[in-house]
């Protein structure tokens, strides 16, 4: 089966966007791999307002050998045609975790990691924490939201840049 994983970069206080939605605070690390890690993806899950951010730096949103699917109940399918629009993301998820693929990255953003949590939609935590504070912004988790078990798998210390790379499983909700 394959796995939704939420792969992002946040703030050491807990930011996934600075609170204009700005990113300039990631910083490149020539260690990270990236070919490396979009090549265990094929399916990006990217909610409304990260695609809307993406679209304004220039993305359009396609990509070769990558489906795009934005999840939004606003968006019509007809004016964005190089993606696809799901109005509801966790039955969606759902069926893709199903199909033979590559593993699904949950691109962005809280919102739409919030709802997939909570359906039980998420396998994989993993967090790329950049040495800066941000002190408000656009959460990784947004409240209120249920408490959820995670146990470590993995983790990196990249020196140069003192990212810490953080890899957890969802193992369920705490009652």
């Amino acid at each position: 089966m394959r796995r939704v994983r939420y792969a992002v970069a946040a703030s050491l206080d807990g930011y996934i966007a600075g609170p204009n939605g700005e990113a300039d605070w990631i910083v490149m690390d020539p260690e990270i791999d990236f070919k490396a890690i979009w090549a265990q993806y094929d399916t990006l899950l990217i909610g409304r307002g990260t695609f809307e951010t993406m679209a304004e730096m220039g993305g359009s949103g396609g990509m070769p050998g990558v489906k795009v699917v934005v999840c939004s109940r606003t968006l019509r399918q007809q004016d964005h045609p190089k993606v696809t629009i799901v109005p509801d993301a966790a039955p969606y998820a759902e069926q893709l975790r199903v199909q033979p693929g590559k593993d699904i990255w949950l691109f962005g953003g809280g919102l739409l990691f919030q709802s997939l949590l909570e359906a039980g939609q998420v396998d994989t935590v993993e967090v790329a924490i950049v040495p800066v504070l941000l002190g408000g912004g656009i959460p990784l988790l947004p409240s209120p939201a249920e408490r959820s078990r995670l146990k470590l798998t993995g983790h990196r210390i990249y020196s140069n840049s003192g990212i810490v790379a953080l890899e957890y499983d969802v193992l369920g909700r705490n009652a």
